[in-house]
């Protein structure tokens, strides 16, 4: 990448946004941060009792991942964040119109990431919550550039062809 670069890994709880971002991160060179991170205690413990987060709930926690891009680019050193970033305003108060920060949106059926998260062990989102994902997620659109991804595949094959389709992809 000639100039720095911000990731943001988005997609519905157990989409593979951690573990894909983090493999991508290491494949670039670039700092990781996961978006879960970025949590106060107060909006896990609600999470972990099945509580979704509203707007108001989520408008501090998404300033601290943008502060953490902000941070990136200013030092000039792009990173990778997973992020569920399931608006586009969301998802605009991360970009910010800028082309370095691009959207990577991880892309499966409900019956899928189900089947991960009743699989899934030692993590603060339950199962129970994935309806309200679903119902809150908006795709990123075409304006947004992403770059989509399904996520049927492995981790690593997954990054792969982000990787690939990185390479093609110019600054709008």
């Amino acid at each position: 990448m000639a100039v720095p670069m911000v990731l943001v890994v988005m997609g519905v709880s157990g989409s593979g946004k951690s573990t894909v971002a983090q493999l991508l991160a290491g494949q670039l060179s670039l700092p990781f941060a996961d978006g879960d991170g970025f949590h106060t205690p107060e909006n896990i413990a609600r999470m972990r009792a099945g509580d979704p987060l509203d707007d108001a709930s989520r408008r501090p926690w998404l300033a601290r991942i943008a502060a953490w891009i902000d941070a990136r680019l200013a030092e000039g050193q792009g990173g990778v964040v997973a992020c569920s970033a399931l608006r586009p305003a969301y998802r605009n108060d991360l970009v910010r119109g800028r082309p370095d920060v691009r959207i990577v949106y991880l892309q499966g059926s409900r019956a899928l990431i189900a089947d991960r998260l009743a699989r899934r062990r030692a993590h603060f989102m339950p199962a129970a919550l994935l309806d309200s994902q679903f119902a809150d997620l908006e795709p990123p659109g075409a304006e947004e550039c992403p770059i989509t991804v399904g996520i049927e595949d492995e981790p690593n094959t997954i990054v792969a062809e982000i990787l690939a389709r990185l390479a093609f992809v110019k600054n709008p």
